[in-house]
């Protein structure tokens, strides 16, 4: 049932076939819509409500390095790094759609992006857009989980993305999540799995901002290792591109892995260093 709920979700796909970055964002935007609530079309690792423009393509080169806590040995965690590509193309201003691959678990994954409202100078009060995306673990394999089949590899995830532009120097989103593995290492977890995330952003200058982003997640295993993630992130807007450093207790980069498998604590200094870099075409 739910792959067939997946389906539906995801099915534009198949039928729709279908400058600068500091004005970005805000070009050819109709005067009584609040724009640019966020830059990055990531507050740090949760999505924001920002949308790729019509027949515009982005491609988003992503790291994120070992953790920090091993010091000089492993160089602060520089020979640890993860590493996401990721395309997203507007099919219109208010659908995107983006394919990625992660070195972590060697994931792949297609998603789709739909705003459904628009925060509106003097009405609409927020911002609304749902992200929905399949990932393919391409790491599992049948050598070592003999009963392993096709269906096993995959996982959903399903967000509301509510975001608010309150003042012309801070935003602030709210995440509802909804995410799904059809194989779970840990025989006590749920498959399905229920987080919320919660991010904002101020801007300090004209170029940088100061974002922040917490993943509180509702249903973890009492016995699972794993942590909320808690990231705190800088967005540089230059001329080409929206450049985001940031520091998380999360390595992965995917929804299912840094909602489910945070491994760093952050009062014991276990925390990753890393960037996101965009670029328009």
């Amino acid at each position: 049932m739910k792959n067939i709920l997946y389906t539906v979700l995801l099915l534009p796909y198949l039928v729709l076939g279908q400058d600068a970055l500091l004005d970005e964002i805000d070009t050819e935007t109709p005067p009584d819509y609040e724009t640019a609530a966020f830059k990055g079309l990531k507050i740090v690792n949760f999505e924001s409500t920002k949308m790729v423009s019509q027949k515009e393509l982005y491609f988003v080169v992503s790291h994120r390095f070992g953790t920090i806590k091993t010091g000089i040995e492993d160089f602060f965690g520089l020979d640890q790094a993860v590493t996401r590509l990721n395309l997203i193309y507007g099919i219109t201003d208010g659908i995107n759609i983006g394919l990625s691959r992660s070195s972590f678990q060697k994931t792949y994954e297609s998603s789709l992006k739909l705003r459904l409202l628009r925060q509106k100078i003097g009405g609409m009060p927020v911002t609304v857009v749902l992200h929905n995306s399949v990932l393919l673990n391409t790491s599992l394999s049948e050598e070592t989980l003999p009963l392993l089949e096709f269906k096993h590899k995959l996982a959903y995830a399903s967000q509301l993305l509510i975001s608010r532009k309150v003042s012309k120097d801070f935003s602030f989103q709210l995440a509802p999540t909804f995410f799904h593995n059809n194989f779970e290492a840990l025989d006590e977890q749920d498959n399905s799995q229920y987080a919320l995330g919660i991010g904002g952003r101020h801007k300090l200058t004209k170029r940088w901002s100061l974002n922040v982003d917490y993943g509180l997640h509702f249903n973890r295993s009492e016995n699972s290792p794993f942590k909320n993630p808690l990231s705190i992130g800088f967005d540089l807007e230059t001329g080409g591109h929206v450049f985001q450093l940031h520091f998380t207790n999360a390595q992965p980069m995917n929804t299912n892995y840094f909602l489910g498998q945070a491994t760093g604590d952050w009062g014991e200094g276990d925390i990753f260093f890393g960037f996101n870099i965009s670029r328009v075409f």
